[in-house]
């Protein structure tokens, strides 16, 4: 018996309550553009600059202690946080040291680093530095220009190819599906204040890759269905064929979501961030193939080989609350 999240034959109406679906993404991106506005990014040290200590010991970590010892040193502004994982045993206190780029060199020194490890081990006996990373200010402001231009490109690599594969129409909806997804993905990073480095941008890309995807899958049926079904109006075509895939949706999602918060919970949490991201593109990624595309789509209209252009926006809207 085979499993099924969906029935085989659905035909649940997509477009009867569109007002509240993009009401819905458009006030999540209105919330996700003031929270960055008002409290931006909490970047990593990728954009930030400056130098991320990891220390390990077998004693619980009091980050006063920590603090204190590091005051004498007059490094600037220093960010202390303790890792919390499921994998660490007993005796694995993990903290993250995170120094400021300093003025005077592109990093920290190694006997700045040699300080900072006898100042600890002076305050907590046992201590080891497992892992030092510096970024320097130049290379950091660097890697943000370079990670802006990078999604801006995928995403308007994305119109052309949908433009090309489709019409405009198909790629104006993906488009915009696209935006909205890193766009809310961005937010949830500003509004938690989760960090936001490289990895960050890898999963933005993978996110717009992974959301293509399902988009992509939804406009080719409602294309076979078009040719298939020429007497039918937009909505009832699209209706259709969000029903026909959407098993396939479900289940790529769920499977991939399963895969992905095994990681989340098993995996680190020097990857966390980045799946953390993955599991929010998945879910938004999937609503907005479905209730974003899809409804822009039918805005847009589509022209047909055998008819005439399609109605209006205005025209395909009153079609929808008929």
């Amino acid at each position: 018996m085979r499993l099924k999240l969906v029935p085989q034959n659905t035909s649940f109406d997509f477009f009867s309550r569109w007002k509240i679906w993009l009401g819905i993404s458009g006030l999540m991106m209105v919330i996700a553009f003031t929270s960055f506005m008002l409290q931006g990014l909490n970047f990593g040290i990728d954009f930030r600059g400056g130098t991320e200590i990891r220390t390990k010991s077998a004693e619980t970590i009091d980050i006063g202690i920590y603090r204190d010892a590091l005051v004498p040193l007059e490094l600037g502004d220093v960010t202390i946080v303790e890792i919390f994982d499921p994998t660490f045993g007993p005796d694995e206190n993990v903290a993250m040291i995170r120094i400021q780029a300093q003025a005077d060199s592109e990093a920290v020194t190694a006997s700045t680093v040699t300080a900072i490890e006898d100042a600890l081990v002076a305050a907590v006996p046992g201590l080891k530095i497992e892992s030092v990373e510096s970024v320097g200010p130049k290379v950091s402001g660097e890697l943000i220009q370079t990670a802006v231009i990078a999604v801006v490109l995928a995403i308007g690599a994305v119109l052309v190819y949908i433009w090309l594969r489709f019409e405009w129409q198909f790629a104006l909806g993906a488009v915009a599906a696209l935006v909205h997804d890193v766009i809310l993905t961005i937010g949830i990073f500003s509004e938690l204040q989760i960090r936001f480095d490289l990895a960050i941008i890898a999963a933005l890309l993978t996110i717009v890759g992974y959301s293509l995807n399902d988009t992509v899958v939804v406009f080719d049926r409602v294309r076979e269905n078009l040719r298939k079904y020429k007497k039918k109006d937009l909505k009832e075509v699209l209706n259709i064929s969000i029903n026909e895939t959407l098993s396939r949706t479900v289940m790529t999602s769920v499977t991939t979501l399963l895969a992905l918060i095994s990681l989340y919970v098993l995996g680190g949490d020097v990857i966390r961030g980045f799946v953390f991201a993955m599991i929010w593109g998945v879910i938004v990624g999937t609503y907005s193939s479905v209730f974003v595309a899809s409804t822009i789509l039918l805005w847009l209209g589509v022209k047909r080989d055998w008819s005439k252009p399609s109605n209006t926006a205005g025209n395909q809207f009153a079609n929808i609350d008929a």
